[in-house]
């Protein structure tokens, strides 16, 4: 029937590389809403291919290709294990929306040339639709690409529909391996984009100073001195200094880069380094919403960081006296909103939807966005 709601699976592998949120969504023309997740754990030796091939290298083809395969089969495993968690049957939805394993990021914003620009995420939708005999949808970020843009962020239309308010100006803050922002001005989506690192430094410099593989609630952080000498360094990032549509990865910010900056830094304990960085963090979400002239009254927080009480504490002081919460409070649970965007989006693409936006990513108008690969 002509309108009728439809079931779509969103998953998603961003760059802090934790685990693959995966999300059974029933989407409709004026509701989209979430039935089931499951959040299936990626075994450590694929995370040290990943962190490998994310790093600049010399080409490897082989390694990319054999990896290309196993995420496939990863991601078609996990949507096996989420249906039968939630006991519903492939035939009930109508396509995977799979944003995959970003291992190299190179938008515009970077500096490269418009033809050298490109994205490239892994996870072959092919062995995705052969493994779970459900169509679909992937390599979102390439058509905005090749039409001028950044090719991320691609949720900030998703938080568009499913976050605004015609009487609220809000911003929805993403803090995943990298943090993203998006300026909602009552229904209008007004500007998106990534405001800097997220998780990403902090979990690499926590797990390797202290046991497990991430900073459980900030404690550690928490219990530190920032650095303003450091913070002022990091804050030198030619990143930071960008404006208008704009997207950053690992590429710009990681160990290497971190490990550079304080050598040039007076010494400092490592607990230190770790305050600082999530001081860093705050900031560079704080400073890029700030700089915008249009002002949100309200900011709700999702992805990992929503749970840094430290960090959140930290974004909480610097945009006082306006709310900061997590998305929670909007009706959707801070963990599983960019797994619901990638269903979404696989719903805009079977429906012939556009799923960017020119004014986030700068691309030379709405595109319908990924490949369809059937099942």
């Amino acid at each position: 029937m002509e309108g009728e709601p439809l079931l779509y699976i969103g998953l998603m592998s961003g760059t802090s590389v934790d685990a693959v949120d995966c999300a059974i969504v029933r989407c409709s023309r004026s509701k989209t809403e979430l039935l089931a997740t499951h959040s299936h754990p990626i075994p450590d030796p694929l995370k040290i291919e990943i962190a490998a091939l994310c790093q600049a290298a010399d080409n490897d083809i082989q390694r990319m290709g054999e990896l290309d395969r196993a995420i496939g089969y990863l991601f078609g495993e996990a949507t096996l294990e989420l249906l039968a968690n939630a006991a519903m049957d492939r035939i009930a939805i109508r396509a995977i929306g799979s944003h995959g394993q970003t291992v190299r990021h190179v938008p515009p914003s970077s500096g490269a040339s418009s033809a050298s620009c490109f994205s490239l995420q892994i996870g072959d939708p092919n062995t995705i639709a052969e493994v779970t005999g459900i169509c679909t949808v992937a390599d979102f970020r390439r058509r905005d690409i090749a039409a001028g843009g950044e090719g991320a962020p691609l949720a900030p239309v998703f938080h568009a529909a499913a976050f605004s308010d015609p009487t609220k100006t809000r911003a929805i803050v993403n803090i995943g391996g990298i943090a993203n922002a998006t300026l909602l001005q009552g229904r209008n989506l007004l500007k998106g984009f990534d405001t800097g690192p997220g998780n990403t430094l902090l979990d690499q410099w926590f797990k390797q100073h202290q046991p497990g593989d991430y900073d459980h609630s900030g404690a550690w952080a928490a219990g530190g001195k920032v650095s303003q000498a450091l913070l002022a360094k990091l804050a030198s990032h030619t990143f930071l200094g960008q404006t208008g549509p704009r997207s950053t990865g690992r590429e710009a910010f990681n160990m290497p880069w971190l490990l550079t900056t304080l050598d040039d830094a007076a010494e400092i304990s490592v607990q230190d380094v770790q305050a600082t960085l999530s001081e860093f963090t705050a900031q560079c979400v704080f400073n890029a919403l700030d700089a915008e002239p249009v002002k949100s009254d309200e900011i709700y927080l999702c992805g990992g960081g929503a749970h840094n009480l430290d960090l959140v504490a930290r974004l909480q002081k610097l945009f006082k006296p306006r709310t900061v919460e997590s998305t929670a409070a909007l009706g959707m649970h801070p963990d599983w909103v960019e797994a619901v965007a990638f269903a979404w989006l696989a719903h805009q693409t079977m429906s012939g939807l556009t799923g960017n936006a020119a004014q986030v990513t700068g691309a030379e108008g709405d595109r319908i966005l990924g490949g369809i690969y059937q099942a």
